[in-house]
C-alpha cells in the first residue's frame, strides 16, 4: 500500500468527506491541486473559505444566500403571496429553469424521515408558519420529492398549513415527457391518473 505524505493525506481524507467522492476520485482531486499552479490554488481555497464566511441562509425562505433577505424575497416582480415550498436550495434551480413561476420560495433543508431521526422540529418549518400566520400568503405550493419522506413532509405541511385557511396544492407527479407508458412503475401511473385534469 503506498503512502503519501502528511499533507496529502490530509487532503485526500478532507476530499473523501465530500459528497459522491471516494479514495480513487479524492487522489485524482488531490493530485490535480497539487499539479496546480500556486494562484489556482489560491483562488480554490479563497473560494472554499469566501463561502464559509459570505453566505448564510435567507431570514424569511431559507435560501442560501448572501444578502439577506434574498433576491427572491426582495423582488418587486415576483408574486410574495404565492410561496413554493422545497427541500434544498438545488430544488430551486428545477423550477426556476421553467420561467413560468414567479412567486417565492421556501426551503425546508432536509424532508421528515422517522427512519433517520428526522421530525418536522429539524426541518425549517416554524418561519413558513409564521409567513403564513402573519396573512401574508395565498397559496403553498407544495414541491417536495416524490420519495417516502417527501409524501410524508408534504402531508404533515398541508395538515399544519390548512388550519390557516390558505389554499395547499401539491406539485403534479407522473409519467415524464417523452418515456413510454410501457415501463412505467405503478406508484408513477397510479400519480399519473390522480393528477390527470381536463382537456
Amino acid at each position: 500500500m503506498s503512502r503519501f505524505a502528511e499533507p496529502m493525506s490530509r487532503l485526500i481524507d478532507e476530499l473523501k468527506k465530500l459528497p459522491g467522492v471516494g479514495s480513487k476520485s479524492a487522489q485524482r482531486l488531490a493530485f490535480h491541486i497539487l499539479r496546480s499552479s500556486d494562484d489556482d490554488a489560491e483562488a480554490l481555497a479563497a473560494a472554499v473559505r469566501d463561502v464559509k464566511a459570505s453566505l448564510r441562509l435567507c431570514s424569511a425562505c431559507n435560501n442560501i444566500t448572501d444578502v439577506d433577505p434574498c433576491v427572491y424575497c426582495t423582488s418587486a416582480t415576483r408574486n410574495q403571496r404565492l410561496v413554493c415550498v422545497v427541500e434544498e436550495p438545488t430544488n430551486i434551480a428545477a423550477i426556476e429553469k421553467t420561467k413560468h413561476f414567479n412567486g417565492v420560495f421556501h426551503v425546508l433543508h432536509g424532508a421528515i424521515s422517522p427512519l433517520h431521526g428526522v421530525g418536522p422540529e429539524q426541518l425549517r418549518i416554524s418561519n413558513l408558519i409564521a409567513r403564513v400566520d402573519a396573512g401574508n400568503v395565498d397559496e403553498v405550493i407544495i414541491a417536495t420529492n416524490p420519495t417516502v419522506e417527501g409524501e410524508a413532509t408534504a402531508t404533515y405541511l398541508s395538515q399544519q398549513l390548512k388550519r390557516a385557511g390558505i389554499k395547499v396544492t401539491r406539485i403534479a407527479m407522473g409519467i415524464p415527457v417523452g418515456s413510454d407508458i410501457e415501463y412505467t412503475d405503478e406508484i408513477t401511473m397510479l400519480k399519473a391518473m390522480e393528477g390527470r385534469r381536463e382537456l
